[in-house]
């Protein structure tokens, strides 16, 4: 795996002095440029083994969002505006525009809403598995981990005590998930910042299921039909409302799709791109 590399921008902040910002990302390849968004928790890495099946194709560079891996993690209010702008910045730096955007889960809200908003930066979007369709369940669901986000050393204690009861239940799995996100909640600002947001229904205000319908670029979406986090109704509606985009279902696939199917990625996308590129030559 090749090492992280970084840039610097000043990083334009609403209410707030303009930051100086490290993006940090990898990258391998020539050819049309493709960018890559990781999902929650994630980071630039979980795009490697695609990247490998794609790097004699593409320009592949997959980033570190704001508040994840290595880049930056300003204290801030984030949001997925935040996550737009900064990606934004990070494609002027790598003068990578125009691109294909490729996106995963919460990297596919940032995807989509980028292209809303930036349409003209991009030759085509993929998303894969994408959160942003509004669904007061995710909300519902999170309450009961709430927590996970206190900062209080209990409920880390609480945990520990209780690993052995999980053993004794047969839910160790499922424990040791939990044990994993109180983990990544407590090293990543961005994450515990997002969700907090998130249980109030009056946050999700930046759901963008009312606003894709005006997307007129090249779009493919990707979903597993085994997917225990994102529900496929939401790639459907990605699907349906945006102009001629292409759904994939890959059959017994789960969420994780960058980790653990790479090679079904790559036979969607690399004729996806090349197509699309054949069109617009």
């Amino acid at each position: 795996m090749p090492t992280r590399q970084f840039i610097e921008f000043v990083l334009s902040v609403p209410d707030s002095q303009p930051l100086t910002c490290r993006a940090a990302y990898l990258e391998v390849g020539q050819g049309p440029a493709l960018v890559m968004l990781h999902g929650f928790m994630g980071s630039a890495v979980t795009w490697w083994p695609l990247m490998q099946k794609l790097q004699s194709h593409y320009r592949c560079i997959s980033l570190d969002l704001l508040g994840f891996g290595k880049s930056a993690k300003p204290a801030l209010r984030y949001n997925i505006a935040l996550e737009v702008t900064f990606v934004s910045h990070v494609l002027k730096a790598l003068s990578l525009e125009p691109c294909y955007l490729l996106g995963h889960s919460f990297g596919g809200w940032i995807g989509a809403t980028y292209a809303l908003k930036y349409p003209q930066s991009l030759q085509g979007l993929i998303l894969a598995a994408p959160a942003g369709i509004r669904d007061d369940s995710f909300r519902d669901r999170w309450q009961l981990l709430k927590p996970l986000l206190w900062a209080s050393p209990w409920v880390d204690w609480g945990l520990g005590l209780a690993t052995p009861l999980a053993g004794l239940l047969g839910k160790q799995a499922e424990f040791q998930k939990l044990r994993w996100y109180r983990q990544s909640l407590k090293e990543q600002p961005v994450a515990s910042s997002f969700l907090r947001d998130r249980l109030r229904s009056e946050a999700a205000i930046d759901t963008v299921e009312q606003e894709i319908h005006r997307l007129q670029l090249p779009t493919l979406v990707i979903s597993g039909d085994q997917d225990e986090t994102i529900p496929l109704w939401h790639s459907q509606t990605y699907a349906n409302q945006i102009p001629q985009a292409q759904l994939a279902i890959i059959p017994g696939a789960s969420h994780s799709l960058p980790q653990n199917h790479p090679e079904e990625l790559a036979e969607l996308i690399l004729p996806f791109m090349a197509r699309n590129l054949a069109t617009s030559e």
